[in-house]
């Protein structure tokens, strides 16, 4: 009778510590691979601002517009 009871009232049940445990792995898999992405999208970033197409565009003078 008591284990009975001790398993109702919430005795650590292996199957639920070995799921929490994935579940906890797999955020921190998750957060890891933000903090890659991010990192990632930073550096695109950055060069996208530098390599500006119209920085690429050699004009030696401003043309006038169509009037």
């Amino acid at each position: 009778m008591a284990k009975a009871l001790l398993g109702y009232v919430g005795g650590s049940d292996p199957r639920l510590i070995a799921e929490m445990r994935r579940l906890q792995q797999r955020v921190q898999d998750l957060e890891s691979e933000l903090v890659r992405i991010q990192a990632e999208n930073d550096t695109l970033a950055a060069a996208a601002s530098h390599d500006s197409l119209l920085e690429s565009i050699d004009v030696p003078q401003a043309e006038p517009a169509l009037t």
